[in-house]
């Protein structure tokens, strides 16, 4: 019996000596050793693009990349500056980040023209095709990549919506930067639909974000009916200041965001942000895995939303047909 446990103790003895050896000789992680870490770097006008970003986050975090562990993001708002994109974009591949999140086709275009090396994921919301940035939609053959929405092409069912909320209005005002191609394409969109629906469209032509801020500091009651939002990030970086002016003068206003609507405006009609965000996420996981842009397919997303503030509209002495009422997927009460 005693050899028995002498046996025993003699086996114990070299089974915990066996695995001591394996610990020794196996590959340990080095003290403070992490998971890698992609830094990304973001670029966008500022205004309601902030809801993509946001939209981007939840999307990576449900793809396993959580921010501030797997992903870093480098968030830089040009606050409606388009140039100011190019001197960003170009200093983040620089530093280089694993892969550069542009928002709006104006930021985009500078992004690309600033870079040669660095992948872009974008969210654009004018045909990526027709504005050079790439191929094709199937195969963009570049650096470039993401999601396609619709901002301009809705341009003009904006403003039939607004004659249909307002049926007595006649002169609608919107703000615009004439020098920017998919802006000037919107107005020229909103002036056809305009004279179709027998509205006097206002033009004012604004072409940095202080012309904006003075254009709206300017506004007062009796200057038009109604503000109708044109596809220009610069003024989409202005949102807010438009709103709060417009509501000061009782002026009726149709966003394309329905993150606006709950801040202020009276309606929007346009497609959800924070969606679009969340679907780019699937493009930024990919080319942090190794997928070349340029054999990624362009999606597009064309469902559309109506939002209604009624406290606005409540405040502007306004009553929403109950046939608008009806359509609207998003209601402010």
């Amino acid at each position: 019996m005693q050899s028995c446990r002498k046996a025993t103790q003699n086996f114990m003895k070299t089974s915990i000596l066996l695995i001591a050896l394996l610990f020794v000789l196996s590959p340990q992680p080095a003290i403070g050793q992490q998971a890698k870490s992609y830094r990304i770097g973001i670029l966008h006008p500022g205004g309601s693009q902030y809801e993509t970003i946001d939209g981007l986050r939840q999307g990576l975090q449900e793809l396993g990349l959580s921010e501030g562990k797997q992903v870093q993001l480098d968030i830089r708002d040009v606050k409606g500056d388009a140039s100011a994109a190019e001197t960003e974009a170009a200093a983040l591949e620089k530093e280089n980040v694993a892969l550069i999140y542009a928002l709006t086709t104006p930021v985009i275009t500078k992004a690309k023209a600033a870079t040669d090396k660095v992948s872009i994921v974008f969210c654009i919301g004018s045909d990526p095709v027709t504005g050079k940035l790439v191929d094709s939609f199937a195969r963009p053959g570049g650096r470039l990549t993401g999601v396609h929405y619709l901002v301009r092409d809705l341009t003009g069912k904006r403003l039939e919506i607004l004659k249909e909320i307002l049926p007595k209005i006649s002169r609608v005002l919107t703000f615009y930067d004439p020098t920017n191609r998919v802006a000037a394409e919107g107005a020229t969109l909103a002036r056809e639909e305009a004279k179709r629906l027998g509205i006097k469209l206002i033009e004012r032509h604004v072409r940095s974000v202080e012309d904006v801020k003075a254009a709206t500091q300017k506004l007062k009651g009796g200057d038009a009916d109604a503000f109708l939002f044109p596809p220009d990030p610069m003024v989409g970086a202005q949102s807010m200041l438009i709103i709060d002016t417009a509501k000061a003068i009782k002026l009726p206003t149709m966003f394309q965001e329905h993150t606006l609507v709950a801040q202020g405006a009276l309606a929007s009609y346009g497609q959800n942000y924070r969606e679009i965000g969340r679907l780019s996420a699937t493009y930024v996981q990919r080319v942090l895995n190794g997928t070349n842009p340029k054999d990624m397919k362009i999606e597009t997303v064309d469902s559309v939303e109506l939002a209604i503030n009624l406290q606005t509209a409540k405040q502007l002495g306004v009553t929403i047909p109950p046939q608008v009422l009806a359509r609207a997927k998003r209601v402010i009460k």
